[in-house]
């Protein structure tokens, strides 16, 4: 039996959609907060099991009769390391055999602006390998759904304000990475190892400027902003400050080449090259 956790986010379900086309769904569970939220897995023929990353005795009951499961990081800011914990703990107390988490892919997180945010991350790589437990780490780079979010829904008008400088990111689609996921899931081989899930190519802002002018026929430009005059931009349109400091600390995280790390893991667990730039901004867009 493989679980996968946070199946009703995006990249959680995806994965499971890939999954079950590679192994009976009788083999799969998925661990759901509220299974009311859950129909369109049960659609799929999983099994869904109730379970909350604050509550550990909750986890050990859903991860019995469970040989791998698939940890998605969680997204509650406020304790993630602390829930998880409780998620390794349940496993090991569950008897799970091999536990796959989803890090992310950075250089040199200590000295990152998103060390705050990110650096749990790694904290929680550590707990797993003090653990014992066999493992797999898929360390994530900069989806490439974030563009849009980063660019702004008026990109075409505006062009790109944004204070990331020339710094290049391997951005991959969050679809490509759950094929991987499942892919690493359904076959052996992967037992202690480590995956940068990453494009096998990074690219600037200037160079996403030039695809979104390539596919609209506009001409949409770059504009590396200064932080101060970013934030006021934000403020002004009503942005919440802390959203305003989580683009801001991705800007700068990727000025500094934080996220410049592409190589060809992901193009191996997909068989196939991760989509280019271009295919990207034809399917955001």
């Amino acid at each position: 039996m493989i679980l996968v956790t946070g199946a009703t986010g995006n990249l959680g379900k995806a994965t499971v959609e890939f999954l079950v086309k590679k192994i009976p769904a009788k083999d799969i569970a998925v661990l759901v907060r509220d299974s009311n939220k859950a129909n369109d897995l049960k659609a799929l023929g999983v099994e869904v099991r109730v379970g909350d990353y604050h509550d550990k005795d909750s986890l050990v009951k859903a991860f019995q009769g469970v040989e791998k499961v698939l940890l998605i990081s969680s997204n509650d800011f406020n304790d993630r390391l602390g829930q998880q914990k409780r998620a390794v703990d349940a496993a090991k107390e569950a008897g799970v055999k091999h536990l796959l988490y989803t890090s992310v892919s950075m250089q040199n997180i200590e000295k990152s602006a998103l060390k705050p945010l990110m650096g749990e991350h790694y904290d929680t790589e550590k707990y797993i390998l003090d653990s014992g437990l066999t493992y797999t780490f898929l360390r994530d780079n900069l989806y490439a759904d974030v563009i849009p979010m980063f660019v702004g829904e008026h990109v075409l008008e505006t062009g790109i304000n944004f204070p990331a400088g020339n710094g290049r990111v391997p951005f991959t689609l969050r679809t490509e990475m759950a094929e991987a996921f499942a892919n690493v899931l359904s076959t052996s081989g992967h037992e202690n190892k480590t995956y940068e899930i990453s494009n096998v190519e990074s690219y600037s802002y200037q160079d996403v400027a030039d695809a979104l002018s390539a596919h609209s026929g506009k001409t949409v430009a770059y504009n590396d902003v200064s932080v101060a005059d970013f934030s006021k931009a934000l403020a002004e349109v009503g942005v919440p400050e802390a959203m305003i400091g989580f683009s801001i600390g991705f800007a700068t995280a990727t000025k500094e080449g934080d996220f410049d790390i592409p190589n060809n893991h992901l193009e191996q667990l997909l068989g196939r090259k991760p989509s280019s730039l271009n295919q990207i901004v034809s399917t955001l867009y």
